[in-house]
Parts: structure tokens; C-alpha cells; sequence
């Protein structure tokens, strides 16, 4: 598995993260320890969850209990040394603690109580779930409206007070990095600039939705990324599913995503279904599969990208593995482009 550096950290990762979201709710416990041993057997050491985990759905009754498997893990096994370890702190985005925001207390409050639920003094990379001012992510960009925000003035005071309690936790070592999620170029740079002013941590990295089907990425946001070494941490990399091409034909597979999840987090609709069967094809012409063609993909971008693969059991992981190490032809390549152009937005 290629190691590589989280932004300017120092820190090396795996190229690929596994992403626990599901555990505690459509998967198990130990559904979930059986993926952790055997993505770092197969060289993968970056781990990535949340506090408002699981999903599918959301509640605020089970919110923590994903990472409490992780941290039952780390009892377990004894191998927290040997992960990465990513987690989230909601915001007014998150859908629990009442839509709190992000602000010096709840940093606190929560990181601490992160750091209970996963049995460890240190998180390796906390990221704001989401922005505390709103944002374009999961379908909201056809609306999205920056009038609506609160002013400049009032988000980066915001911004500064959340930096420097980052700062202070640091420095009791408590967290080592800093990232965002579901976050904008303009948000960003602020970080970013805030950052250099001396506030407070440096951004690391950015974990928002990015696929072959999903690509508001691809301008901007990969401008920012290249220029100042702040990674994309690419969420849902096969589209809820859909570019595996298992929902193919009106499918709906008996425990899967769509089944307890109609929509996909908004993805699901008959032309998307249609678009991924054009990517799937594309696969299985060049003799790939489907999910390894996607993953692999997203690590030949042009820009610092690294994937956050997830499933439901072991053997739905192992083709999103099997990405690392794999190069795609300038004919592959060719071919998604052009599927791309003729196929934009399709959710």
C-alpha cells in the first residue's frame, strides 16, 4: 500500500482510508473489527469516523456508538499505534446535540467525549463536519445561496476563537491535525489564512462528496488543494454504491444502502442508475472491476486525493483495496472523460 503525506503534516497515510459509517447501525460491531484487521493486513493504517456516526439514519440516540466500536477495537487489539485516527465533530450540519454549532465550548465538550467513546488520549485528525454558515454539499447546491449566511466579520471571529481552542488542545496533546468536511474554496482560505496569521492549526485536508458521478471538486476546490497542499478526502468515492453497478436494472439488493435508504442521500434517481451503467461498462470492457476502476480513479487525479472506501463486510471492501497499485490506461482514462462530458450532474 503507497504511503503518502496528509497536507503539509508529515504525517504518511495509506493512500486509501477505510470509513466506518454504517458500523452500529446496518453493520455490527464485529462486522466492523473483521474490516479494521483486514485493511491493515492489507497495508491500509488511516481510519476514519465521526460523532454523529452511524448513518442510515442518523439518531441522536445511537450518535457515538461507531466510534465506541473503534475504541472497542483499540481495547481489543492493543494496536491503536498502528492507526491514523480521523474523527468528526458535527456542527449545525450534523443532525444531533440539537444542530449545535461549532464554537470554543463544543470543541472542548466533544473532543473530550470523542476521546472517551474511542479509548484514547489523541486523535490524530479532527475535522468540522460541517461549516457553522451552511454549505452546497448533499444536493444543496442547486439552492445554495451565500446571502443567506451570516456576515464575513462574524464567521471568521468564529473561525479565529475555534482555531486558537484547537491550538490549546493541541498543545495538551490531544489532537495532532486539523481538517474540514463539507467545506467551500472560500472556506477554505480562510482557514487557510487565518492559519498563517497564526491563530491556530493549519488545514490539512477537506473531506467532501467525490466520485466519477459527483464532481464540484474538480475546479476550484482542486485549484486550492494543489496549490496548498490541503488533501481531498473523498467521501462516498462509488456513489452511495451506484458506480459498483449492483442497482443496475431497478435492483435493490436484500440489507443494502438503497433498501434502507430510498434515496441515497439524494443520489438515487433513474438517470443516475443509467450514467453508472455507462461507467460499469467502461470497466468491464477493459477487463476491470467496476469498484477497483472507480477507486483507482480517484487516485490518478490531479490534485492530492485519497479516497474513504467503506461496505458491508469484508469482501465488499476488498475490490476497493485492490485500487492501490492499480494504474489506468490513457484509454480507460479517455473513456471516463468522455462519459463525463456527455453525462454531467447527474444528482
Amino acid at each position: 500500500m503507497r504511503m503518502v503525506e496528509l497536507g503539509r503534516t508529515g504525517l504518511e497515510v495509506s493512500e486509501i482510508c477505510l470509513g466506518t459509517m454504517t458500523w452500529g447501525s446496518q453493520d455490527t460491531q464485529e462486522n466492523g473489527h473483521a474490516q479494521i484487521d483486514f485493511a491493515l493486513d492489507q497495508g491500509v493504517n488511516f481510519l476514519d469516523t465521526a460523532e454523529m456516526y452511524p448513518v442510515n439514519p442518523v439518531k441522536a440516540e445511537t450518535a457515538g456508538l461507531t466510534e465506541e466500536i473503534v475504541g472497542n477495537w483499540f481495547a481489543k487489539s492493543g494496536r491503536r499505534k498502528e492507526v491514523v485516527l480521523a474523527t468528526k465533530l458535527a456542527g449545525a450540519g450534523g443532525m444531533i446535540r440539537d444542530g449545535e454549532a461549532i464554537t470554543p465550548d463544543a470543541i472542548t465538550r466533544c473532543v473530550e467525549a470523542s476521546l472517551r467513546r474511542l479509548q484514547t488520549d489523541h486523535i490524530d485528525l479532527y475535522q468540522f463536519h460541517w461549516p457553522n454558515r451552511g454549505s452546497y454539499h448533499f444536493r444543496q447546491n442547486w439552492a445554495f445561496s451565500p446571502q443567506k449566511q451570516p456576515d464575513r466579520t462574524e464567521v471568521r471571529d468564529n473561525m479565529i476563537a475555534c482555531l486558537e481552542t484547537l491550538a490549546t488542545l493541541q498543545s495538551e496533546g490531544k489532537l495532532g491535525h486539523f481538517g474540514l468536511s463539507n467545506e467551500s474554496a472560500w472556506g477554505t482560505a480562510q482557514w487557510l489564512e487565518l492559519a498563517q496569521a497564526g491563530h491556530g492549526p493549519r488545514v490539512a485536508s477537506i473531506q467532501n462528496e467525490y466520485s466519477l458521478m459527483c464532481r464540484l471538486y474538480d475546479t476550484d476546490l482542486a485549484e486550492l488543494g494543489y496549490h496548498e497542499d490541503v488533501t481531498l478526502l473523498a467521501y462516498s468515492p462509488l456513489a452511495a454504491g451506484i458506480l459498483s453497478g449492483k442497482y443496475s436494472g431497478g435492483a435493490v439488493p436484500e440489507d443494502s444502502r438503497l433498501e434502507a435508504n430510498g434515496t441515497l442521500g439524494g443520489r438515487a434517481n433513474p438517470r443516475a442508475f443509467e450514467i453508472a451503467d455507462v461507467y460499469t461498462a467502461i470497466a468491464r470492457e477493459h477487463g476491470l472491476d467496476p469498484v477497483t476502476m472507480a477507486i483507482a480513479w480517484t487516485l490518478q487525479r490531479p490534485f492530492p486525493c485519497l479516497p474513504i472506501i467503506g461496505g458491508r463486510s469484508v469482501e465488499q471492501i476488498t475490490p476497493a483495496i485492490a485500487a492501490s497499485g492499480v494504474t489506468l490506461s490513457e484509454e480507460v482514462l479517455k473513456a471516463l472523460d468522455a462519459a463525463h462530458r456527455a453525462n454531467p450532474m447527474p444528482y
